[in-house]
C-alpha cells in the first residue's frame, strides 16, 4: 500500500546543481592540462633529444642530410667487428654470473634461517652506494702490474675483458639481487607444504617449487644487468684498457676526434640492444600473474643445519668480494704512493692540488644531487598522482606512461649525447643554460625518471580508491585530499624515490660526462679525470668520499622513515 505522507515528504537526496557540475568539469580539464604538461616535461628532457640525436647520425659534419652513408662508413671501419661483438658477449657473460650469484644469494638469504639475515642484506647491496669507476679502480691496485694478487691471474692482464666483466659484476649485482629477493619474498608456502606431502626431496622441490616461483625474476633481472652492463661507460673506461666496447667507442668518437655524427651513429648502435632488452622484460611482466594472493601462506623456511651451511657456504664468495673491492679502495684511498710508500695520510683527499676540479667537483655534486633529488621527487609523485589519481582520458594516460618508461631504455651515455645535439643547438631557446649544473640536473632527473615513477605508481596504487569519493562528499576537493591523506601515506615511497635520486645523482658517470664546464665538474667525472691524468690514489680517494656521502644519505633515508613509520603509525591504521 502507497504511503501519502511518506509522498508528501520532501526528498533528502541532493541532486547536483549546474554550478557543481561545472566545477567538475573544469577540474578535469584543469587536471587534463596538467598531465599534458607533465608530458610535454618528458618529451622535453627525453624524447626531443633522442629526435635530435637520431637526425644527427644522418648528417654529414657540415650538417646536410647524408642517410645511411655514416653507418655504411662505421660498419666498414671494422667497429661492428670489435665494439658491438665485444659488447655483446662481454654484457651476455657478466649477465650469467651476476643473475647466478644474485639467485643464490637471495636463496639463502629466504631460504634458510642464517643469523643476520638484515646485516647480510645491507652488505650485499653495498655496491650500488659506489660509482660504477670505483671497482674498477680497486681491481687495477689488486690484480694490476703492481697489484697485491696480481699471481691469481696466472699471467693473465685485468686491463681488458676480465677486469670489465669483474667490475660490472660488483656495480650490477645488487641491481639483481633486489629484484630476485623480491620475487622469492612472495613465496606461497603451501607449495612447500604440498611438495613435503608428496614426499618430493629438496632437489625436486628446488626444480618444481623455487625455480618456477622465481622465474619472472630470474628474467627480468637477466634484461636489467644486461641493459646496464652494455650501456656502462665507467668500467671499460678505466680498466678496458685496449678492448673497444660501444660506450667507450661513442667517447672516443667525440671527446678524441671530435666526430659527432660519428658517435651519434654508435649512439644508435647502443641504443638498439637496449631497447630489445627493455621490450623483451616489459612483454614478460605483462606475462607475470600474481604469485601471492589472499589465500597464500607466507613461506617460513623450516631450521635445517645442512641447509644453512650451505646458505652461508653460498653468500661467502660474494660477501668477500664486496668486502675486498670496498676496503681496497679505501685503503689506497689513504697509503701515501703506492707500492713503494704504504704508509697512511690523507695527502689523496687533497683535492685542490690534483686535476678533476678539486673540491668544487664535489660541491657540484652535492648541489646536482639536492636539486635532482627536490625537483625529480616533486615532479614524478605529482605526475604519477595525476595519472593513477584523477579522471584522465584513456589514450592521454597511455601516452604519459609511455614516456615515462621511455627512460629505461635509453643509456645514461646516448642521452647526454643527446642533450649536447638538443640544447646546444643555437636555434633552441634553451641554448642558454647548456653547460650549467641546471643541465646537468635535468639530463639526470630525465635519465632516472622510469624507475621513481614505478615506485611512486605502486605507492598510489596500493591506496584505497575511495579517498578522492569520500574527500568529495565532504566537500574536499581532490588537492586538499593528495597533502591531507595521500602525501602522508605515501611519505615512505616519496622518501625512497627521493634517496634513489640523490644517490644515482652522486655516482652517476655516463649521463653527464658530456654536458659538464669548467665550472660545473662534478666528482664523479673528477675520478674519471685523475684516473686519466695518473692519479689513481686520488679518483679512490674521491670514489670513496662519494661512497660515504651516499651512505650518509641512505642513513638519514632510513632514520626519516623510521620517524614517519612511528608517527604516523596510528594514523595510518586507522585510514587504511
Amino acid at each position: 500500500m502507497i504511503d501519502s505522507a511518506a509522498l508528501s515528504r520532501p526528498s533528502t537526496r541532493t541532486w547536483p546543481t549546474l554550478s557543481g557540475m561545472r566545477q567538475r568539469l573544469a577540474g578535469r580539464w584543469l587536471f587534463a592540462l596538467l598531465l599534458v604538461a607533465g608530458c610535454a616535461v618528458l618529451a622535453l628532457l627525453v624524447l626531443a633529444p633522442l629526435y635530435a640525436l637520431l637526425s644527427k647520425s644522418v648528417e654529414s659534419k657540415a650538417g646536410e642530410f647524408v642517410g645511411l652513408d655514416n653507418f655504411v662508413l662505421y660498419l666498414n671501419s671494422g667497429g661492428i667487428e670489435s665494439a658491438f661483438f665485444n659488447s655483446l658477449w662481454v654484457a651476455g657473460l657478466s649477465t650469467v654470473i651476476v643473475v647466478g650469484l644474485a639467485f643464490m644469494a637471495a636463496w639463502a638469504l629466504t631460504r634458510t634461517r642464517l643469523p643476520l639475515t638484515g646485516w647480510l642484506r645491507g652488505i650485499l647491496v653495498l655496491p650500488i652506494l659506489a660509482p660504477s669507476l670505483l671497482p674498477a679502480i680497486s681491481l687495477v691496485y689488486l690484480f694490476g702490474n703492481q697489484g697485491v694478487l696480481k699471481e691469481w691471474l696466472f699471467g693473465a692482464e685485468i686491463y681488458g675483458p676480465i677486469g670489465i666483466i669483474m667490475g660490472s659484476c660488483f656495480w650490477t649485482f645488487p641491481h639483481a639481487l633486489m629484484i630476485l629477493l623480491t620475487a622469492m619474498d612472495n613465496a606461497d608456502g603451501r607449495h612447500y607444504e604440498a611438495a613435503t606431502a608428496l614426499k618430493a626431496g629438496p632437489w625436486r622441490t628446488f626444480w618444481t617449487v623455487t625455480v618456477p616461483g622465481a622465474r619472472y625474476g630470474l628474467v627480468s633481472a637477466a634484461f636489467v644487468v644486461f641493459t646496464l652492463v652494455i650501456t656502462d661507460f665507467g668500467v671499460p673506461k678505466v680498466i678496458g684498457g685496449q678492448f673497444d666496447v660501444l660506450a667507450t667507442d661513442i667517447y672516443k668518437q667525440v671527446i678524441g676526434q671530435q666526430r659527432f655524427e660519428m658517435g651519434a651513429v654508435v649512439s644508435v648502435l647502443l641504443l638498439l640492444p637496449a631497447l630489445l632488452a627493455f621490450g623483451a622484460d616489459r612483454y614478460v611482466q605483462r606475462k607475470q600473474s600474481a604469485s601471492f594472493t589472499a589465500r597464500s601462506v607466507p613461506y617460513t623456511p623450516n631450521r635445517n643445519r645442512r641447509r644453512d651451511a650451505l646458505g652461508a657456504l653460498m653468500l661467502t664468495p660474494t660477501v668477500l668480494f664486496i668486502f675486498a673491492i670496498i676496503g681496497m679502495a679505501v685503503y689506497a684511498s689513504f697509503v701515501t704512493f703506492w707500492p713503494y710508500n704504504l704508509d697512511l695520510s690523507l695527502n689523496n683527499y687533497q683535492f685542490g692540488r690534483m686535476d678533476g676540479g678539486g673540491w668544487g667537483a664535489y660541491t657540484n655534486s652535492l648541489q646536482m644531487a639536492l636539486g635532482t633529488m627536490v625537483l625529480g621527487t616533486t615532479l614524478v609523485f605529482l605526475n604519477a598522482w595525476l595519472m593513477e589519481r584523477t579522471p584522465q582520458p584513456k589514450f592521454l594516460a597511455g601516452a604519459f606512461q609511455f614516456l615515462s618508461l621511455l627512460p629505461l631504455a635509453v643509456p645514461g651515455l646516448v642521452l647526454g649525447l643527446s642533450y649536447i645535439f638538443f640544447f646546444n643547438h643555437p636555434d633552441n631557446p634553451l641554448n642558454a643554460i647548456y653547460g650549467t649544473l641546471l643541465i646537468l640536473v635535468l639530463c639526470t632527473v630525465g635519465h632516472f625518471y622510469a624507475v621513481s615513477h614505478l615506485t611512486a605508481v605502486t605507492a598510489l596504487k596500493q591506496l584505497d580508491q575511495e579517498f578522492e569519493a569520500v574527500g568529495e562528499s565532504l566537500k574536499a576537493s581532490r588537492w586538499r585530499v593528495l597533502f591531507t591523506v595521500t602525501v602522508p601515506l605515501c611519505l615512505p615511497a616519496i622518501l625512497d624515490v627521493a634517496l634513489y635520486l640523490f644517490v644515482n645523482a652522486m655516482t652517476t658517470v655516463s649521463a653527464v660526462v658530456f654536458l659538464y664546464s669548467y665550472d660545473s665538474q662534478l666528482a664523479s667525472v673528477a675520478v674519471l679525470s685523475m684516473d686519466e691524468a695518473g692519479d689513481i690514489a686520488p679518483a679512490a680517494a674521491m670514489a670513496v668520499l662519494i661512497t660515504v656521502t651516499c651512505a650518509g644519505a641512505k642513513l638519514i633515508q632510513g632514520g626519516l622513515r623510521l620517524w614517519v613509520d612511528r608517527s604516523t603509525r596510528p594514523w595510518r591504521q586507522g585510514v587504511v
